[in-house]
């Protein structure tokens, strides 16, 4: 074929050089006709275009503006957090409700009787002295402070019980039975198991004792003036019982009842001084608020002491002063005291006697 032929129907009317006249101008040149060439896609093209059409690009600028939010949205994230955490933690650790208020600690009270002796007060050494004397049978230092089994209660465990009743004999050997407070200076090791509601009142109890039932220092502790009194023998004698009982649901009392017997001679005296047993009966009550056994603590209560050989007369509140080898009681009270005995037969007065069996009766010197 040389030339374009034209259709048979002639050219179309009012169009020169007929409808394709406006595409003369057009040029398809080889490269273009390749590139309009129609392309049939495989199954698996087709099934591989499609993943990639569910991603779109996002419209230019969108990728800036979601950059511009992020951060903002993180930081309200991590402020969210640290809020949540912090009012977990407060409530965890505040109570709605507020918490009840302690009972205030109640004062130590303190009665005390000493005993004259009928006659004189015996002496001899500490070994024949105890021999020949109620004390013989007794234990020696904290062996003689002995515990009821500790149990459970109805509101405390049997471990809370037990650490009562420790506290309690940790209490009772440093003030009746530590040589350093016996005959000496020492009371810091008494006032550290104190709590702390109670110390002031031991304070003024020693640095300003008096006869008042509240401020005697020997109502805390038992101890001898060292300008006046030495120990003759080492051990105390010691015999008594300890019983607990619940006071509330919120504190234990620990009962302990004990007598303590102490060999004594002249302070500064030889060594070859005739020694004389000094008894002292003593009954007490301690109070243990949970606080207090958790903090290794107790309140003092009640104190009674009978205590013998010692003059009607004598000043009892800042140190004991018993009667010492052949000194003779002054004035008496109401006899027949006998401070080894358990029973109530304590006599309504501010001095008794001393009951004859309970004073050694040396080799020698039996009436």
């Amino acid at each position: 074929m040389t030339g374009r032929a034209e259709p048979p129907e002639g050219t179309p009317d009012g169009v020169p050089g007929g409808g394709d006249d406006e595409y003369r101008s057009v040029v398809f040149d080889e490269s273009f006709v390749e590139a309009a060439q129609l392309q049939e896609y495989s199954a698996a093209e087709r099934l591989q275009d499609d993943e990639h059409a569910a991603v779109h690009d996002r419209p230019p600028g969108g990728g800036a503006e979601r950059r511009r939010h992020l951060p903002r949205q993180g930081i309200a994230l991590v402020v969210l957090i640290v809020v949540a955490f912090a009012t977990a933690v407060y409530m965890g650790v505040r109570s709605p409700y507020p918490p009840p208020e302690p009972a205030p600690v109640q004062p130590m009270r303190m009665s005390m009787l000493p005993l004259a002796p009928q006659h004189a007060v015996p002496g001899g050494t500490p070994a024949d002295l105890f021999e020949h004397s109620p004390a013989e049978e007794l234990r020696k230092g904290a062996d003689g402070i002995t515990m009821q089994p500790p149990h459970s209660t109805a509101h405390f465990s049997e471990s809370q019980i037990q650490s009562a009743l420790a506290i309690a004999k940790q209490y009772l050997y440093h003030s009746a039975i530590d040589p350093a407070v016996l005959t000496g200076d020492e009371v810091r090791q008494v006032e550290m198991l104190l709590n702390p509601g109670q110390q002031p009142q031991f304070d003024r109890s020693v640095d300003k004792p008096r006869s008042d039932g509240r401020h005697a220092a020997t109502g805390w502790m038992i101890r001898f003036d060292p300008d006046e009194v030495e120990l003759a023998a080492p051990e105390v004698r010691v015999e008594g019982t300890m019983n607990y009982r619940e006071a509330g649901s919120e504190a234990v009392e620990v009962m302990a009842d004990h007598v303590f017997v102490y060999a004594l001679r002249p302070a500064g005296g030889p060594t070859s001084s005739q020694a004389s047993l000094f008894t002292v009966r003593r009954e007490m009550s301690f109070h243990f608020a949970r606080s207090d056994l958790r903090n290794g603590r107790l309140r003092v209560r009640n104190v009674e002491l009978r205590a013998g050989p010692a003059a009607c007369s004598s000043q009892q509140s800042e140190y004991l002063r018993p009667l010492l080898a052949g000194a003779k009681a002054t004035g008496k009270g109401p006899g027949g005291t006998n401070p080894y005995s358990a029973g109530h037969d304590r006599p309504a007065a501010v001095c008794g006697e001393l009951a004859d069996s309970a004073q050694p009766h040396p080799s020698g010197q039996r009436r």
